[in-house]
């Protein structure tokens, strides 16, 4: 536990690596993502006042896509933390308690499919004897025009399909290991909001909290803006519902770009952009003239944003 006069500090997202040591192949390399991480406490290493020990609270997962599972005998630990030096590597450490620990798995959440038309394609993947486990359908959700907002990937694992409860020659269909790939419970008062088209007025998203609003970033990929050109001006942002990184990032999309638009989707999106990658330029103005966007900002809850042209890279 942290000690009562001690601050937490909170580091974000991160990186932890384990690599060999030396340059011969002393085992395989292991990516571990370290999400919203914060030290809890610290204190000098015995016997070694140079160094530190810190406790740290942090969601870990280890990605799948690099190295076994087997540690290099004469393992490095390099930890990478953009809050603290960007590309760079944060810092290293002789060893790590607590990450290499059986952890129990998740139980899965089966996906009931209801009223599912027993299209062509579908009937192939169900008829077959033996799914192999990855065989992958997509889920569209589509908003009352028919257009696309959002799409998850169900992976077919073990199915069970069965005249629908609904009637008629439709089936129900369930997946009982369909992945993780799958929205929030959230979702559906956003989808709801969406539903009649990209929203047109500003703080729609402001009602939600930290899952529905990532439920609305996520939808902004669809909205209709396709910045392109160079551009400069001065643009206001309202930040009086700015208390979390969607909502920032959703403000700053919206001040720039207009309601249902994003301008990154990530912190390191938007320092791209802020940095002279992606222009601003919104739906409607003048040819030859500065483009100006305006929200009505609360007392002490604005910021005003001067881009210049961004240039060439």
């Amino acid at each position: 536990m942290a000690d009562s006069t001690q601050l937490v500090r909170l580091l974000g997202d991160g990186m932890l690596s384990i690599e060999p040591v030396g340059p011969a192949n002393d085992g395989p390399a292991r990516f571990w993502d370290l999400e919203d991480t914060a030290v809890l406490a610290q204190w000098p290493t015995p016997g070694d006042p140079g160094r530190v020990d810190i406790v740290v609270g942090t969601s870990v997962r280890e990605d799948d896509f690099w190295g076994g599972k087997r540690l290099p005998s004469s393992p490095r630990f390099d930890l990478w933390f953009p809050s603290i030096r960007g590309d760079s590597p944060s810092g290293g450490c002789r060893s790590i308690d607590g990450l290499l620990t059986p952890r129990p798995l998740r139980p899965t959440r089966p996906v009931h499919l209801i009223g599912c038309e027993p299209a062509a394609p579908l009937l192939a993947l169900l008829c077959r004897p033996l799914p192999q486990k990855g065989d992958p359908i997509r889920r569209r959700r589509l908003d009352c025009h028919g257009r696309t907002m959002t799409g998850y990937r169900l992976d077919l694992d073990t199915v069970e399909a069965r005249p629908s409860v609904l009637g008629g020659a439709l089936i129900d269909v369930t997946i009982t290991d369909p992945g993780d790939d799958r929205p929030t419970p959230a979702a559906r008062e956003v989808w709801e909001m969406w539903s009649d088209g990209v929203p047109t007025r500003t703080n729609q998203w402001a009602q939600f909290d930290a899952e529905g609003r990532s439920e609305w970033l996520n939808l902004t990929s669809v909205g209709p803006y396709v910045p392109d050109g160079l551009s400069g001006g001065t643009y206001h942002l309202d930040g009086q519902h700015v208390t979390d990184r969607a909502g920032l990032l959703l403000a700053l999309g919206e001040a720039l770009l207009g309601p249902g638009s994003h301008y990154g989707r990530c912190l390191d999106s938007m320092t791209d952009y802020l940095g002279g990658g992606l222009s601003v330029a919104p739906r409607s103005h003048s040819s030859g003239s500065t483009p100006t966007s305006r929200a009505t900002p609360s007392p002490d809850t604005s910021c005003t944003i001067s881009t210049a042209c961004p240039t060439s890279r």
